[in-house]
């Protein structure tokens, strides 16, 4: 196994590059490096002990992950920040994402709405009422 590191970014059109040593950048394409057929992707798939299919037993004693929480991650919002941005109380956001208790619908639709636009929502918060 070799110890390289290879430093990437996706540029905002989509294109992933690699960095160069020298801060130049190199297209990384976009067909896989060793192309699989449908089987040995799912041959290589059970074969990974950390990725292996989930039953309809072990599927059932999941615990769902809230969705506030995973809109929260993705924002790169810590749970004061993103209670505060958008107005929610610290003790609840920290019920739905610990499963203690669940969005009504109308909370439900606000966080479909930071969900779509976070910005908007934010700016829309920040203008204050019209």
């Amino acid at each position: 196994m070799s110890n390289t590191t290879t430093i990437a970014r996706i540029r905002p059109d989509g294109v992933v590059v690699e960095i160069l040593d020298d801060g130049t950048e190199k297209l990384i394409p976009r067909t896989p490096m060793r192309p699989m057929t449908e089987e040995e992707i799912h041959a290589a798939a059970l074969a990974d002990p950390d990725a292996q299919p989930l039953t309809p037993e072990r599927l059932a004693t999941m615990r769902r992950v809230p969705r506030a929480k995973s809109l929260r991650r993705a924002l790169g919002l810590t749970q004061e920040e993103f209670a505060t941005r958008y107005h929610i109380p610290l003790g609840t956001l920290r019920d739905w994402e610990q499963g203690r208790s669940e969005p009504d619908q109308p909370a439900k639709a606000y966080l479909r709405a930071i969900a779509g636009d976070p910005a908007a929502v934010w700016r829309a918060l920040e203008a204050g009422p019209r």
